[in-house]
């Protein structure tokens, strides 16, 4: 490890640098839109770099920081996905056309503003967020710090791949069907779809027909408690507002008790064949073993799923078509979006419906097996991350075909809107990341975190990097 690497590089440690003042914020922007610079070329982590201003941002930081002032997240640069508003910045969600700016952050990006946060950028990700890779004609194609040959995943491809170079020391996703689990699989990150409405989707109510929630990638566990904290909280006109629960405290110890942990390595179905990689399959098993050695309990049960894939894809399309409207030239998108924005208005009506009402009772039949189980651990993807070009210049049903037999683990979860946290797995024989899943139920954040750490005081994942980070 570079002698700059290990100064200053988990969110964390940054936050306490600027604290004690042994960095400046100006310092550490710098650093992160040298690095932004520096790899763009290559990895095309961003959409919107906001350079002029995070270094206004950062000097008025370091003011406050000499003025005795402390916040959460005081001076740290960090980046969000562009699904989210910054003020005087569009919100293209991955389409081309010209997006006007927006006149207000949302209220994730408030949050973290209020905190002190110096948000340098906005992340690529894949058109409206539907695909697992990140690439498209408006940005090009978004590579992989630990192989430019392959994809961070998506659709928070970006943010992961941001993350995972040290361009950022964490960074804000979405998770609509894995989108924040996915890519940090991929990229060797832990990653959090926290329980609905933990994260404000405001300005709008929900996103997409509820299946979406914002959340954090970064290296650590304690990192991406530290910035789902300060994201986390509800607006006054959100419809999902979860009752708090205690995160940091979650990530500062292990599990209090011996927990009985279910082993699924059958996915739900969803009129796709399935193929569990046998790495994969491995890497997962090895995360059991170590829980086992951690003094857990893991028992082999597959969550009795029933018809939940039925459910999500007219709520997923109805997203589509929602989004869609706000892209000023719809011509310009891609032609599975096209697909996909008919399909949302097809079943936007009494299969919708039909799909919201689905929710509560599969939430009570999924739910029976947290009377006997604690959390369930299954692997994040089926494959080792896919090739940059895997799903370029091919039709909307093979599309579907392939990221579903990809990533068939995670969509669940969004449908019932509970808690959801992929750590690293290991890497293949030729160095590529891999990840595993905690599944919880309802408001189960600390104890998949605490879990989490569990596993990573004894995994130490974060001691591995793709490579140097750009100077």
């Amino acid at each position: 490890m570079s002698g700059e690497r290990g100064d200053f590089e988990g969110l964390g440690a940054q936050v306490r640098a600027l604290a004690e003042r042994r960095v400046s914020s100006r310092e550490l922007v710098e650093r992160s839109l040298r690095r932004i610079a520096d790899t763009q070329p290559t990895l095309n982590a961003f959409r919107r770099v906001r350079a002029e201003a995070a270094l206004r941002e950062a000097d008025e930081a370091d003011k406050r920081l000499a003025a005795g002032e402390r916040a959460a997240l005081l001076g740290v640069p960090l980046a969000v996905k562009d699904d989210m508003d910054v003020a005087g910045e569009p919100t293209a969600f991955g389409c081309p056309g010209d997006f006007a700016p927006k006149r207000a952050d949302s209220e994730a990006v408030r949050r973290l503003r209020a905190a002190g946060a110096i948000v340098v950028g906005k992340t690529n990700t894949p058109e409206l967020g539907q695909w697992p890779v990140t690439d498209g004609p408006a940005f090009g194609v978004t590579r992989n710090p630990w192989s430019l040959e392959h994809s961070p995943g998506g659709s928070s491809g970006g943010s992961a791949a941001a993350v995972a170079a040290g361009l950022v020391p964490a960074a804000l996703g979405s998770d609509g069907a894995g989108s924040i689990r996915i890519p940090a699989a991929w990229t060797h990150l832990v990653g959090i779809k926290p329980q609905r409405g933990r994260i404000s989707t405001w300005p709008y109510r929900e996103a997409f027909r509820g299946i979406t929630c914002d959340g954090p990638l970064a290296r650590t566990v304690a990192d991406a408690a530290l910035l789902l904290q300060a994201a986390s909280g509800s607006h006054s006109g959100d419809l999902h507002r979860p009752p708090p629960v205690d995160i940091l405290a979650a990530a500062g110890h292990e599990p209090r008790r011996r927990l009985r942990i279910a082993l699924s390595l059958r996915p739900a179905f969803a009129a796709v064949r399935h193929w569990l990689d046998p790495v994969v399959r491995d890497a997962t098993l090895r995360v059991a073993e170590r829980l086992e050695v951690l003094g857990h309990d893991v028992v082999e049960e597959d969550p009795r799923y029933g018809p939940i894939g039925f459910t999500f894809v007219p709520r997923s399309m109805a997203g589509v078509r929602d989004w869609a409207e706000r892209v000023p030239d719809q011509a310009l998108l891609d032609a599975r979006t096209r697909v996909n924005v008919r399909g949302g208005r097809l079943l936007g009506g009494g299969a919708l419906r039909a799909a919201r009402a689905a929710e509560a009772p599969l939430r009570r039949r999924i739910g029976e097996m947290f009377w006997r189980f604690d959390a369930v651990l299954t692997p994040t993807t089926a494959v080792p991350p896919l090739r940059t070009g895997d799903l370029t210049g091919i039709g909307s049903r093979d599309t579907n075909a392939r990221m579903i037999a990809a990533c068939p683990y995670a969509w669940p979860w969004n449908v019932l809107g509970w808690p959801a946290l992929s750590v690293p797995s290991g890497l293949t024989a030729t160095g590529l990341p891999m990840g595993a899943q905690l599944l919880g139920p309802d408001g189960s954040e600390p104890l998949l975190i605490s879990l989490a750490a569990q596993l990573e005081a004894d995994q130490q994942w974060y001691e591995k990097w793709p490579g140097p980070p750009a100077r």
